[in-house]
C-alpha cells in the first residue's frame, strides 16, 4: 500500500486529493478544492490539502509521497512535482479507463492530450492565447449575467433560441454580450450561445489532433454540463466518431494524475538495489 497526496495549483483554485495505491488499483481517501479569491496561495494551498487529508482521516506524516502539479512548484512541502499534460492524461484514465484522450478546459486555455493505456503522453493541441475558449471568460461573462458557474450549465441547456457570439475574440466576444442583454436576450440563450462557441473551438481542437473514441473532460469547466452538451452536439452534427464523457471527479484529474505519479515513482525508489551480478 501507497499513501500519496495530490495538488493541483490552478489559476483559479488548488485541488488536493489523498489517494491509497497498491499498485494494482488506486482508491481516493480525500479529496478538496479551495478557490483562490485574491488569497495568498501558500494558505489556500494548505486549506485544500489539509481538509482532504482530514477527509481520508491521515496525518500528512503518514503519506509516502506528496506530488504537485500545474503552479505547484513552489509547495514547500511537496515530494516531487509533474508536468501537467502528464498529469491530466493519466487522472484522466483512472476516471474513464476506456479514454485514450483528455481535453482539459482550465481557467486560460483548452488542450487535448491524447495517451496509451498506461496513461503516457503521446502528443497534444491547446488552443490559442485568446482566452474565449477558457474558464476565465466564462467566469467573467456569467458574473456579468449575474449567475452562478453552478447555475451556468443548467440554465444554457434550457434556452429556445441560443444567440451565437460572433467573435472568437474574448473582448469582442464580451461586448456582444452587452449589447445582447441591451436588446432583451434571455440570458439561458446568451450563455447557450457562449457555449455553442466556445464548443465549436473545442471540437475544432479534438478534430485537429486527430482523436476519436473515448474522450474524458478534465479540468474545472468539465463540470459545466452545458458546455459539455454543446460539444456532443457538435460533435453529433459533425458525425464525429467520439464519445465526450465528464466525471464526477473530472476537475481533480490534474490532481489525482500527480498522487498516481507520486506513488509509482515512491514504489521505484523504495526498491531493493539488484544484488550484484544480477
Amino acid at each position: 500500500m501507497t499513501l500519496a497526496g495530490g495538488i493541483d495549483v490552478g489559476s483559479n483554485a488548488v485541488k488536493a486529493v489523498v489517494l491509497d495505491d497498491d499498485e494494482q488499483s488506486a482508491r481516493v481517501l480525500g479529496k478538496a478544492t479551495s478557490r483562490l479569491r485574491g488569497r495568498e496561495l501558500r494558505d489556500v494551498v494548505e486549506s485544500a490539502f489539509q481538509r482532504a487529508l482530514e477527509e481520508a482521516g491521515l496525518a500528512r506524516e503518514r503519506l509516502d509521497y506528496v506530488a504537485t502539479t500545474g503552479e505547484g512548484e513552489g509547495v514547500e512541502f511537496r515530494t516531487g512535482h509533474f508536468y501537467s499534460m502528464t498529469t491530466h492524461a493519466r487522472g484522466g484514465l483512472f476516471l474513464e479507463p476506456d479514454a485514450r484522450a483528455a481535453l482539459d478546459v482550465g481557467a486560460l486555455h483548452g488542450r487535448v492530450i491524447r495517451m496509451d493505456a498506461r496513461g503516457k503522453v503521446l502528443d497534444y493541441r491547446m488552443t490559442s492565447q485568446c482566452a474565449s475558449g477558457s474558464g476565465q471568460f466564462l467566469e467573467n461573462i456569467s458574473r456579468y449575467l449575474g449567475v452562478g458557474l453552478d447555475e451556468v450549465g443548467d440554465l444554457s441547456q434550457r434556452s429556445q433560441r441560443p444567440e451565437i457570439v460572433s467573435s472568437i475574440c474574448a473582448v469582442l466576444a464580451e461586448t456582444d454580450v452587452i449589447n445582447m442583454v441591451s436588446r432583451g436576450i434571455a440570458t439561458a440563450d446568451i450563455l447557450k450561445g457562449i457555449h455553442l462557441s466556445m464548443a465549436g473551438r473545442l471540437v475544432k481542437l479534438i478534430k485537429a489532433a486527430k482523436v476519436s473514441g473515448v474522450i474524458v473532460v478534465t479540468g474545472g469547466l468539465a463540470a459545466d454540463t452545458g458546455l459539455v452538451g454543446a460539444m456532443r452536439e457538435i460533435a453529433a452534427e459533425q458525425e464525429l466518431e467520439l464519445e465526450l464523457r465528464a466525471h464526477p471527479d473530472s476537475a481533480y484529474a490534474g490532481a489525482l494524475g500527480a498522487a498516481i505519479w507520486g506513488a509509482f515513482r515512491s514504489r521505484r525508489v523504495s526498491l531493493p538495489a539488484p544484488s550484484a551480478g544480477a
